[in-house]
């Protein structure tokens, strides 16, 4: 079954065709555009229409595109910024006439689950311990799933959590600084602190035996780390860097100003601004944590496409 499935966060809107044959997943399209639909969302509480704007021309893009290739099923998912903004009902219905179908805006839970899901399933099984720890730092939030393995094989989520913070989110209340002044870090640090708190008294992440990160923060930290010249999403899916190596690439990041940070071969030119935040993030979990961390580039994407061919 040809599939197409759609992410729209806060910082980017990704677009996934696949062919799904039960347990396997056979990309035809992957495509991912900076929008920045959660751009001043947690000042304003609302989107902007230039945000919009961004986010629609994006969706224009992706409908030609699924014109082209053709696909039998189309789910839209969308996150954390759009689940609570006062115009929302402007987003979903520029979304249902560019694109016919609604736009479910997903709960954290909901979010979670799909992305254990397309992050686990995405890897070899042997590489993994269980139960593991998925986590996904976005612009607005991050999810913490634990899961594990049934004595079926099937993949069983036993707790998860979504809490507010994120690379945009932690950067446009903290970080102006270029490079950020140390007491803005220490903001964000108290913050992720705070959030992670709360994840602990819902997800026991001391339990984890292994730890999965997806999406552009942990992807573009761990191709800096093991010094790639481009951004491969072959090369990055699975590989692993030690806390020690996490801890030194935040500090890096954080020390540079933009124009630097900018000029890393790996870089998308939508993260440069929110990669140190991001990086805060990451940081706190592998020390919370105590694991290394591997990179997946399958993610909520590969969930969503895989959801499409259960029903």
């Amino acid at each position: 079954m040809r599939v197409g499935a759609i992410d729209c966060g806060t910082n980017s809107i990704r677009l996934l065709v696949a062919d799904v044959d039960g347990t396997h997943l056979d990309e035809v399209v992957r495509e991912m555009t900076v929008v920045r639909l959660g751009e001043g969302v947690d000042r304003s509480g609302a989107f902007s229409e230039a945000a919009l704007e961004r986010t629609f021309a994006a969706c224009d893009a992706y409908a030609a595109t699924l014109r082209d290739v053709g696909v039998e099923r189309l789910r839209f998912v969308a996150t954390s910024a759009s689940r609570d903004v006062s115009n929302r009902a402007a987003f979903v219905d520029g979304v249902r006439a560019r694109l016919g179908v609604e736009p479910e805006v997903i709960s954290g839970a909901e979010e979670a689950r799909l992305s254990f899901r397309g992050a686990v399933e995405g890897l070899p099984p042997e590489r993994i311990a269980m139960p593991t720890l998925v986590v996904d730092i976005g612009g607005g939030s991050t999810e913490f799933v634990l899961g594990d393995r049934g004595a079926d094989g099937r993949i069983d989520v036993e707790a998860a959590i979504s809490v507010d913070i994120g690379c945009v989110r932690m950067t446009e209340r903290h970080l102006h600084g270029d490079p950020p002044r140390p007491e803005e870090i220490a903001r964000v640090e108290a913050d992720v602190e705070a959030a992670l708190d709360r994840a602990a008294a819902e997800v026991p992440l001391d339990r984890a035996r292994s730890l999965i990160g997806v999406a552009g923060t942990v992807t573009t930290v761990l191709a800096l780390i093991h010094d790639l010249p481009a951004y491969d999403p072959a090369a990055i899916h699975g590989l692993v860097a030690t806390p020690a190596q996490v801890e030194a690439m935040a500090a890096r990041l954080l020390a540079m100003p933009r124009s630097e940070r900018a000029a890393l071969a790996v870089m998308h030119p939508g993260r440069v601004d929110v990669i140190g935040g991001g990086a805060l993030v990451l940081r706190a979990v592998v020390r919370r944590t105590g694991l290394p961390v591997m990179a997946s580039e399958t993610d909520i994407l590969d969930g969503v496409a895989r959801s499409l061919a259960d029903t």
